[in-house]
């Protein structure tokens, strides 16, 4: 059976991310999404996610260009001028493997984004990470050592076999001993991620076109839905296409395409 989990990052983040999940899941092919429990609109992402039992929740483990849920004096080294964690995502991967009391900061901030999402009362669906920050060693290591703990199950595999170039060169390695921890402590995957080659630029014809590729494995394809650009968006996300990703989602195209491939729409809690 060809199985697709269809994850939206970023929920909390604003409104209008929060409105395009919740129609996403309603009214298109929308089945999981990940939480940024710091964000500002954390509160109506919860909100919103009572009412929808048959969403997947997971948490979006925010260590970079977020706001973090830690008293400043307690992270320090984790947070740049303005208060919020670092954006340098390399800076930061040195530190995090290097400095021992980083490594007390990153798990202080790391346990606090748990808590705040276990006091929502919402069922852990998966765990991931902005920017895919999970792959970090360090990080996964206390991911590891946190997230079982407060019900934590699954776990993004960002393995995207349609990934070339020499940066996928170089991932492969820590792919497959990202793959070995994760079994080695019982956590469920995904067996492959769509979507990372298209961030921000999803449309219904890209969408369609990996659906009609999948094989016979689970496969989950991540998104950036929204309905419109809001204030405060990251620089760094200037030139996605939120709206057309929420477009593709709710397109009666795409949602023929799932039926006429044979695919079966699951959340994490739905890894056998």
């Amino acid at each position: 059976m060809k199985k697709l989990i269809v994850t939206a990052d970023d929920f909390g983040i604003s409104k209008e991310v929060n409105e395009a999940v919740e129609t996403a899941h309603k009214n298109g092919i929308l089945t999981a999404t990940s939480l940024m429990v710091g964000e500002l609109f954390a509160g109506d992402a919860v909100n919103r996610a009572r009412l929808l039992p048959n969403l997947g929740v997971g948490l979006h483990v925010a260590l970079s260009r977020a706001r973090p849920l830690s008293a400043p004096a307690d992270i320090p080294d984790l947070l740049d001028a303005d208060g919020l964690l670092r954006a340098d995502l390399v800076g930061s991967g040195f530190r995090f493997f290097f400095l021992p009391q980083v490594r007390r900061q990153l798990r202080a901030e790391i346990t606090a984004q748990f808590e705040a999402f276990a006091n929502t009362g919402l069922r852990l669906d998966h765990v991931n990470a902005h920017n895919h920050l999970h792959l970090h060693p360090t990080v996964l290591s206390l991911l590891l050592a946190i997230g079982p703990a407060y019900g934590m199950k699954s776990i993004r595999l960002p393995y995207d076999c349609n990934a070339r170039g020499i940066g996928a060169f170089f991932l492969k390695p820590w792919l497959a001993l990202m793959k070995w921890r994760l079994r080695k402590h019982h956590i469920r995957h995904n067996d492959v991620l769509l979507g990372l080659n298209e961030t921000g630029q999803l449309d219904s014809k890209t969408l369609i076109s990996l659906v009609e590729g999948l094989s016979e494995r689970t496969a989950e394809l991540m998104c950036h839905p929204a309905t419109g650009p809001w204030p405060g968006m990251d620089p760094m996300a200037g030139g996605f296409r939120h709206d057309l990703e929420f477009k593709a989602l709710i397109d009666q195209a795409s949602i023929k395409a799932i039926c006429d491939n044979g695919v079966q729409l699951i959340a994490y809690r739905d890894i056998e």
